[in-house]
Formats: structure tokens, C-alpha cells, sequence
């Protein structure tokens, strides 16, 4: 495995989710507040939908998909609701001065 910087922690604002793309994946980095940062796949298991775009749910610790409203886990990328049925990728994230680095 290979830590691969995506950004800076400001690049992603408290209880909201950006992508980044690197190494051929696409992301999607949440700002969960206090420090804490979560990373999956941007692309829905279900549709093809994009992630990024969709809501969080910092308390529930979820991201919802945009076009069918399927939930995941931020922790585990499966889904909590349908119509999806598979996880999306997670990825191990950690912070180093003020970078976020994925990973890969």
C-alpha cells in the first residue's frame, strides 16, 4: 500500500464530502468534524451515481446517493438502505500535517 496525498483538510468542509481523484479511483473524502475524515468510493454501488453529490449525515456517520437514495456506512461502505445492496470501497485515511492521504 501507498499513502497518495489528495488534499489539504481545508479542502473538505465540516459534514460535507468532496472527490478527489488519484491512481485511477475515485473518491469521496467526508469531513465527519472534530478531525475525523472518512473515505469510499464516489461512484453508488446500485447506479453509477456520484456520492460526492449526495447528502451526509454526520450523526449517523452515512452518506445518501443523490438519484435512488441509497445510505452507507462511512465506516464499513455498506449500504443501510435500497435499493442498493453492495458496499462501495472504503479507504484508509490518515492526516498529516494538514494533508489527507489515502491509502491506495
Amino acid at each position: 500500500m501507498t499513502l497518495t496525498t489528495l488534499g489539504r483538510v481545508g479542502d473538505v468542509p465540516e459534514g460535507e464530502v468532496r472527490r478527489f481523484d488519484v491512481g485511477g479511483h475515485a473518491i469521496a473524502v467526508v469531513n465527519l468534524g472534530g478531525g475525523e475524515f472518512r473515505a469510499v468510493g464516489d461512484v453508488c454501488s446500485h447506479a453509477e451515481a456520484y456520492l460526492h453529490e449526495g447528502d451526509v449525515d454526520v450523526e449517523d456517520r452515512t452518506v445518501e446517493c443523490p438519484r435512488h437514495g441509497s445510505v452507507f456506512d462511512l465506516d464499513s461502505g455498506a449500504p443501510k438502505t435500497l435499493p442498493a445492496t453492495v458496499p462501495v470501497p472504503t479507504y484508509m485515511l490518515t492526516i498529516e500535517d494538514d494533508e489527507i492521504k489515502v491509502e491506495l
